[in-house]
């Protein structure tokens, strides 16, 4: 399965969309700072799950209909910045889709999270993302889960990776940086975190509109056996 996590950057990369549906084969596009006004129910072979509604530039997912059905789509409320509690820029800062994979015969949950910017702290931001593994979970607990999008945490990535594997997911970083604004802020913004799933490769995708580069994120389906602890796949 291939999934695409883009930060669109104020909406402004969503021409590019189409043409990175048609040239990586993309299964599952899931996006951040989309105009939800402004997206088009299709994008090539994707059709929209769904999308946050209370704000305006937030969250969407998209799935290939061909393959999959899609399920029920639940947007989150997190933890609150302090620029979000004087700007309100995000008030809905996850959103999951559960899909069935009718390739596989099996269930997926898909999700795409925005992390409070570079202005909040990284405890903030941990809290937002142990919250998010807490509300998948309690969405479809022990299916596959794939979490992609904008962290916003730069450095200190080993004890985010330690806090996260203590919550039972994985992170998985891309081959190469996916921010860079300004000349000063660059290095790895967008992750994936999962469980029950396996991550066999995350590639950063060439750079278009937005200071994000999107990533391409390959994953495969672990046995049942491996799920339960047993044999991996």
């Amino acid at each position: 399965m291939r999934i695409v996590s883009y930060n669109l950057r104020k909406h402004a990369a969503s021409a590019e969309l189409v043409d990175i549906e048609r040239l990586y084969d993309v299964d599952v596009l899931c996006l951040q700072e989309a105009d939800a006004v402004l997206l088009p129910e299709t994008v090539g072979h994707l059709r929209l799950a769904d999308a946050t509604k209370a704000n305006r530039l937030g969250l969407a997912i998209y799935a290939n209909e061909d393959r999959f059905t899609i399920g029920d789509t639940t947007a989150f409320e997190l933890k609150k910045s302090m620029h979000d509690r004087l700007f309100s820029p995000a008030n809905e800062r996850l959103i999951a889709s559960r899909l069935y994979d009718r390739e596989a015969e099996r269930e997926i949950l898909v999700a795409s999270f925005h992390a409070a910017p570079l202005t909040a702290p990284n405890s903030l931001r941990r809290k937002q993302i142990s919250t998010a593994h807490r509300e998948l979970g309690s969405l479809a607990a022990g299916i596959p889960t794939v979490m992609v999008g904008d962290f916003n945490y730069p450095i200190f990535k080993n004890n985010l990776r330690r806090r996260i594997q203590e919550m039972g997911y994985e992170l998985s970083l891309s081959n190469a940086r996916t921010y860079s604004r300004y000349k000063i802020f660059r290095g790895h913004f967008d992750f994936v975190t999962s469980v029950n799933m396996g991550i066999d490769d995350v590639k950063t995708l060439p750079r278009g509109a937005s200071d994000h580069r999107p990533i391409l994120v390959t994953t495969s389906y672990v046995s049942v056996e491996a799920e339960s602890g047993q044999v991996s796949s």
